[in-house]
């Protein structure tokens, strides 16, 4: 295998990892990471999507013991039971949509572009929420992801459609879609990381077998690189996050995708760095 191409898969396989549970957006930073290294075309594209398997591998992982006793108890213990189907219920609606419209989205929103716009909006959205967050404490009503209703779920699952978005930031819109309604900041975190197997999951076999004309076993070394820089990044994110929360807003992450988003209009703007798709 080409050890410049090795190289490569392994850098993206490290920024799928450190930014696919943190609020900003790791397809976003994919494709601008890609365009940067000329790691782009549609084998890119599919590579990007499939190597979000590794990440989720992580959650599977961090969270085994509680995912094993609502497998294993959902037909016997209520609480399993409702986790199963909040997040069953939650992965419905973008998983539907994204079916029908990820084509287009792919030819008109994976752009350098429109990423810093999403990346900006995105961050001025925190800002704002965790702003009523703060003025509001009182309306946090949900301290525990077992106590969750399917209503709960069923909105974060429209606020995960907002994701498809390249640049939204799939756990921004399900953690701050969470915060919104009234979870926690934690009880919205973690039940973004449940959300995720499924999530990611179904979009890396959805995209492996959508395009599987343009893959070879020749691919396998490269696709194993990426997942396996990317489960263990995200690993260490992961547990990063979970302290990071426990004492600190969102606020940093939302000043940096719209410093970011601003770095990325002026560098295209002004030709600094040639963007490509």
């Amino acid at each position: 295998m080409d050890i410049i191409l090795a190289l490569k898969a392994l850098i993206m396989g490290l920024v799928e990892g450190f930014t696919e549970f943190l609020p900003i957006s790791s397809t976003g930073h994919l494709v601008l990471a890609g365009s940067l290294l000329g790691f782009t075309g549609e084998k890119a594209k599919v590579f990007e999507i499939a190597i979000q398997g590794g990440a989720m591998i992580a959650v599977i992982w961090e969270y085994h013991k509680k995912i094993c006793e609502v497998l294993f108890g959902m037909f016997r213990d209520e609480r399993a039971r409702r986790l199963a189907i909040n997040v069953t219920v939650a992965f419905i609606p973008a998983a539907l949509l994204g079916v029908l419209f990820i084509k287009k989205i792919k030819a008109v929103l994976f752009a350098p572009v429109p990423v810093a716009l999403s990346f900006i909006i995105g961050g001025l959205i925190i800002l704002w929420v965790e702003r009523s967050v703060k003025n509001n404490p009182a309306a946090v009503r949900v301290n525990s992801v077992d106590d969750m209703s399917t209503m709960d779920a069923l909105k974060i699952g429209i606020a995960q459609v907002f994701s498809l978005i390249p640049g939204t930031s799939r756990s921004g819109a399900t953690i701050v879609g969470g915060m919104l309604i009234g979870l926690s900041r934690k009880v919205a975190t973690e039940f973004t990381f449940y959300l995720a197997i499924p999530t990611l999951l179904a979009a890396t076999f959805y995209s492996l077998w959508k395009e599987r004309a343009l893959l070879s076993a020749a691919d396998v070394p490269l696709f194993g690189i990426g997942s396996v820089v990317a489960f263990v990044s995200a690993f260490a994110c992961i547990r990063w996050l979970l302290r990071y929360i426990s004492t600190h807003t969102f606020n940093i992450f939302a000043w940096y995708r719209i410093a970011f988003g601003l770095v990325i209009l002026a560098t295209a703007y002004t030709g600094m760095v040639q963007w490509v798709d």
